[in-house]
């Protein structure tokens, strides 16, 4: 049985505050359980004289002792509290943090420069299954740029701007929105060369981006698109449509700005800013379709206490990690969770001569076999469809969202029944109509391993397929009675005929 701790992260940046309250187990895995988020501005009205005012000073500690209500009120163990670049910058630092502790109780750590890019980083590596990254992280009061190749670091940079600094730059009187976008592009832009490494990056590198900025460009795309998934995680902002979401806000005033849909309102102001940034750096990198990371500082801190070895080096399987996190949430049999993923490889390996699909998705059937059996968590009845809804209701890292949706399609249609067509359209921006004769045979697949692991005593260890004529001969290895099984998994044959256009012997 593992033991649970309850602790809280707290991060104070310059323009929003942010709580998150999780549960770590300790074999290495953690839930967030609950999240609060606030805009104190904090760093607003800094860049005058390095003084952070007493209006912020005072939104901010109300804040924070919001924060600590909630915290008491969970039973929380532990809180670990961050500030970032405006705490960093301020004159009158230490008597913010001694009036934080005294009016709060909550001991807050001014992070370094290199230790916020470095949480960044880590909470994109150990999230995100990109092989090559350069990841932009705008916050209020800094910029933070990260290079990565096979999954090291190789460079970082933090500028000491952010969208809420940049905005107040060039707040100038007369300056049309217009003419104060183009102002910032070609301040960052001169930032952004004298950063010498910048020359160096892979032309192939993806970016990446991460914070409250990209997750309310990622919002405003999906409710242009009308796009279903409600994940946040590995979205794809495509290059026109980010340029048409800046081209939309540059030229607004701040009251028409604040009636768009999926426009926060404490960001309304200062999101064209960090656009204006985002803008500059895609062109002067050359650089198209932007990967967005719900995961960054936050999850750096979480990914560091709860599982140390990340300090020195990543997680090196994202996906089976978090699905095992997931697994673990639901209780579910790892053993058995773990043959049934097994049996489905094994399958779709001895039947690629049927269904020629690439290797790639295997990745989709072993998210669908991974997580089959927490539908039977939340009810037996029709508990594929419960699974279905956990894959695609659960964040799951190192996957896209097609695969994502076509796994959950493959657990909640694997009893062969008719995909529901109102169910299917919804996705239609990420499936084809043909990925339905592929989610029909991965579910026939998956069927049949959790059938051979009836029992959950792993007896049948392994599969032989031969394909004779119009019939599949499945040769099981088995090391006692497998008899439940092999019935169990023969009762299955009638659909199997049905999808593959074959007949199914099991010896």
């Amino acid at each position: 049985m593992t033991n649970l701790e309850k602790i809280a992260i707290i991060d104070l940046g310059s323009n929003t505050a942010r709580l998150l309250l999780v549960e770590v187990r300790d074999n290495g895995h953690f839930q967030i359980i609950d999240q609060l988020k606030e805009a104190p501005r904090l760093g607003e009205g800094m860049e005058r004289d390095g003084f952070l005012k007493p209006q912020r000073i005072q939104d901010t500690v109300r804040v924070l002792k919001m924060f600590r209500k909630l915290c008491d009120s969970n039973g929380i163990e532990r809180i670990i509290a961050v500030a970032t670049a405006a705490v960093r910058r301020a004159k009158n630092q230490r008597s913010f943090l001694d009036e934080v502790s005294a009016t709060c109780g909550i001991k807050l750590r001014v992070l370094s420069a290199e230790e916020e890019a470095m949480y960044v980083y880590r909470g994109v590596i150990n999230t995100m299954d990109v092989p090559k990254g350069l990841i932009l992280e705008i916050g209020g009061g800094s910029t933070k740029i990260v290079y990565y190749n096979r999954r090291s670091l190789l460079n970082h940079e933090t500028l000491p701007f952010g969208a809420i600094t940049l905005t107040e730059l060039f707040a100038s009187d007369g300056l049309s929105p217009n003419e104060q976008a183009e102002k910032i592009e070609e301040f960052f832009t001169e930032q952004l060369k004298r950063i010498e490494w910048l020359k160096d990056v892979d032309p192939e590198v993806q970016m990446i981006g991460v914070g409250g900025s990209f997750r309310n460009l990622c919002r405003m795309t999906k409710i242009m698109k009308k796009y279903q998934l409600k994940a946040i995680h590995n979205y794809v902002v495509t290059d026109t449509d980010f340029n048409h979401v800046y081209d939309l806000l540059k030229g607004l005033d701040l009251d028409r700005k604040k009636k768009i849909k999926g426009l926060s309102s404490g960001r309304a102001d200062i999101l064209p800013s960090a656009l204006a940034a985002i803008s500059a750096f895609k062109k002067y990198m050359n650089l198209g379709n932007v990967v967005i990371s719900a995961s960054g500082l936050r999850t750096g801190i979480l990914f560091n206490y709860a599982v140390p070895t990340t300090m020195d080096k990543p997680i090196s399987d994202v996906l089976t990690y978090s699905l095992n996190t997931i697994t673990d949430f639901y209780g579910c049999n790892q053993t058995h969770t773990e043959h049934v993923v097994n049996l489905s490889v094994q399958l779709f390996k001895q039947l690629r001569v049927l269904h020629k699909f690439p290797r790639q998705y295997l990745k989709i059937l072993k998210v669908a076999a991974y997580l089959y059996d927490t539908g039977r968590k939340i009810g037996f009845y029709n508990f594929e469809k419960h699974s279905g809804y956990v894959i695609l209701n659960t964040q799951i890292n190192g996957i896209s969202h097609r695969d994502l949706v076509m796994a959950s399609f493959v657990a909640a249609n694997s009893a062969i029944e008719d995909i529901n067509p109102y169910d299917w359209i919804r996705y239609r921006d990420l499936l084809t109509d043909e990925d339905a004769d592929s989610v029909r045979k991965m579910g026939i697949m998956l069927r049949l391993a959790d059938a051979l692991d009836r029992g959950l005593s792993s007896v049948v260890k392994g599969i032989d397929c031969d394909i004779l004529g119009d019939s599949v001969i499945m040769k099981t290895e088995v090391d006692n009675d497998a008899s439940l099984e092999l019935d169990t998994a023969i009762q299955i044959s009638a659909d199997f005929r049905k999808v593959f256009k074959k007949n199914l012997e099991i010896l």
